[in-house]
């Protein structure tokens, strides 16, 4: 399964897919403050937290369908989008971790992807490339850890509804693992895929 690029159609930064871009990383460290401010003595603003994360979700998907629709994707955006996806997981994930909601064992699986996908970069930089374009399969990957974050959120406590939302939120984060795995070895094949195909081009 190859990764297909999409081809940059603007040069433009102030567009609306990148300000929602741009949104979403602005609230990834208010995100933070509010998740693990119980540890430091201060009030429980979960609620508040919650609507961080479930807005950061609605904006992943309209800034890529808007970007598509309006012939606004650019290379800003290209940068932004994934970057932001990934501070959302990294933050989300040491801010749920560290309050309990979350097991250590789940979070270094989760990280070590994100090591093994870091570990890629400089040998695709050695070879001139960048970063690869994320994959459908890497966006579903972040969809369902994004959906099952904050459904995580509103599953502690006590009643049918919180036990329906802590059920649907394992579903999700253990299907959004697996994707998450999946999508960094598919990056793998590919980037091994372009190196070999330069250096057979070289010969």
């Amino acid at each position: 399964m190859e990764v297909q690029e999409t081809r940059v159609q603007t040069d433009r930064v102030l567009t609306i897919p990148n300000l929602l871009s741009m949104a979403r990383l602005v609230g990834v460290p208010v995100f933070l403050w509010l998740i693990l401010w119980p540890e430091f003595g201060g009030p429980t603003n979960d609620g508040w937290a919650l609507a961080i994360l479930m807005a950061s979700g609605v904006s992943d998907y309209l800034d890529g369908k808007l970007a598509r629709r309006w012939g606004q994707i650019s290379r800003l955006g290209q940068i932004l989008d994934p970057l932001a996806d990934r501070l959302y997981v990294l933050s989300t994930l040491l801010g749920l971790t560290v309050r309990g909601f979350i097991p250590w064992w789940l979070t270094a699986i989760l990280l070590g992807r994100e090591v093994f996908i870091a570990a890629l970069l400089p040998i695709l930089n050695r070879h001139g490339y960048g970063p690869l374009q994320v994959s459908f399969l890497g966006k579903a990957a972040t969809f369902n850890l994004m959906y099952a974050f904050p459904l995580l959120l509103l599953g502690h406590g006590s009643g049918w509804f919180h036990a329906t939302a802590h059920a649907v939120s394992w579903a999700f984060i253990w299907w959004g693992t697996v994707l998450y795995w999946w999508a960094g070895i598919l990056y793998a094949v590919q980037a091994r895929r372009i190196i070999r195909a330069d250096a057979v081009a070289a010969v």
